[in-house]
């Protein structure tokens, strides 16, 4: 029998709470009853929806058991007062038990896919755990602690924010021996009022570090001596490293190839090289592989280990990936989907990757760019010379905010524009033939995620080919 992750008397005593029956939690822990598995524990939180109104449906599902605030039928249960801080009580009762390694991981661009890598690499040392999709606000951190394992050798959490004094916090429940800042850069502008506010609400990482852990830093960064500064402040006996193009970089990237498809990526950590191959395009990708590479090297696996494992990665859905797809007339375009989340710093080095990628016309469908501030104008309007620098041959605008790049475009750029996302369906229909490239991006809510959707489900359809796994969605509590 695998081990088991809780007993109704572990989480008994790790919240306070008064527990209906005995249970035991033989799977994962679960908030939404679509994904719950036998075994689970059912998290009944509050938040856009309530919890406890799906409780039934999760016994039915085969719950072992539910963490509620108020009597629920259909299985045993753990009453507590609020469930929410229950659920961080039994984060911090996982780390507590446990003697991972923990890695914890935020910036404005690049966190889930420097994650993913880490998640890839300690996996291939050991029992490892990690944040799933972008599990990274005020509950999914303490849900992913919650989640791991006693026998967990490393682990790493995806931290997240959009309004100051949200890091801090995280930061203390994960205690990470290992913290990464992936860079500084335009995005939740709006809550926090300018790149000053970004880098200091980040630098909050290392808030909660274990004394004597590492921070680890963009060399090439704006705010790299703030950066260090405010680690020391916070950790002062912490060790600083940096990774990037820089020559003092510790990790420093030496060496970047593509062929449109994928790239080789080559770098130099204190004197030792080591060259990964990854399917993904960008030089944004290399520095991703240097601060992975050197995060993971410092959990006691050689560098060379941690380069062979990153050494295949491909990005999670909805943050780059390329597909084939075959188009119902005949013949194929390459969909790069890209559309899980977009700001000014990510939207040009997806620009920038797709001027590399092989194949005939190339094409781009942009939601807008979302809580980024007073610049917003001024920003989607600069993205003009990033779209033109692509090779965009169309370019399809959603949302009103896209009105400042199509104004910006050249006159004899061909454009399309329309208030709402899925207004663009037909046009694209209409426009994508044999050979195209079609990057689509925008922030998550902009609604452009679903056009890529549709693009694989028509394919699919039409019998055409095997429909791809669909852009990850923000988890719903149910």
């Amino acid at each position: 029998m695998s081990q088991l992750l809780w007993t109704s008397e572990e989480i008994a005593l790790a919240t306070g709470g008064t527990a209906s029956d005995p249970f035991w939690v033989s799977g994962s822990i679960s908030i939404d009853t679509r994904t719950l598995m036998p075994g689970d524990l059912f998290v009944a939180l509050q938040d856009a929806r309530d919890g406890h109104d799906f409780a039934e449906a999760a016994f039915k599902a085969g719950a072992a058991g539910a963490l509620v605030s108020k009597p629920v039928s259909g299985g045993p249960t753990m009453m507590v007062d609020d469930v929410l801080g229950a659920l961080e009580m039994m984060g911090i009762a996982a780390r507590l038990r446990s003697g991972a390694i923990r890695t914890a991981v935020t910036g404005s661009v690049g966190k889930t896919s420097v994650k993913e890598m880490l998640a890839r690499i300690y996996r291939a040392a050991g029992p490892a755990h990690w944040s799933v999709k972008s599990f990274n606000n005020h509950w999914g951190v303490p849900l992913t602690l919650a989640r791991m394992p006693e026998n967990t050798e490393r682990a790493v959490f995806e931290i997240g924010m959009s309004t100051p004094g949200e890091i801090a916090p995280r930061s203390h429940m994960v205690r990470p021996h290992i913290g990464i800042i992936t860079c500084i850069a335009g995005a939740h502008l709006e809550g926090l009022g300018s790149l000053q506010g970004v880098a200091t609400e980040k630098a909050d990482i290392f808030a909660g570090m274990e004394a004597g852990g590492t921070f680890i830093l963009p060399a090439d960064d704006d705010f790299l001596d703030f950066l260090s500064s405010r680690a020391r402040e916070l950790c002062p006996t912490g060790n600083r490293e940096t990774f990037g193009f820089a020559e003092d970089a510790t990790a420093r990237v030496t060496g970047y190839e593509s062929n449109g498809v994928t790239s080789r990526i080559t770098v130099e950590v204190i004197g030792q090289s080591v060259s990964v191959e990854i399917e993904a395009v960008g030089k944004h990708w290399a520095l991703n592989a240097a601060a992975a590479l050197l995060a993971a090297s410092q959990t006691g696996r050689s560098l060379a280990d941690c380069a062979e494992a990153l050494s295949g990665y491909s990005p999670p859905a909805g943050r780059g990936t390329a597909e084939r797809l075959p188009l119902p007339q005949g013949g194929h375009f390459t969909l790069v989907d890209d559309a899980y989340n977009a700001n000014p710093a990510s939207m040009r080095a997806a620009l920038a990757a797709l001027a590399q990628r092989p194949g005939g016309r190339r094409l781009v469908a942009l939601g807008e760019m979302l809580e980024i501030g007073a610049e917003s104008n001024r920003e989607h309007a600069g993205l003009a010379g990033d779209v033109v620098a692509s090779g965009a041959e169309g370019v399809f605008l959603a949302g009103d905010k896209m009105t400042h790049l199509a104004e910006a475009l050249p006159p004899g750029l061909q454009q399309v524009w329309a208030p709402k996302a899925d207004e663009l369906w037909n046009a694209l229909l209409n426009a994508v033939r044999d050979g195209d490239v079609l990057l689509i991006k925008g922030s998550n809510a902009s609604g452009m995620g679903l056009i890529a959707d549709r693009l694989r489900q028509r394919s699919a359809a039409a019998g055409l080919g095997k429909m791809d796994s669909s852009a990850e969605d923000a988890a719903e509590v149910r």
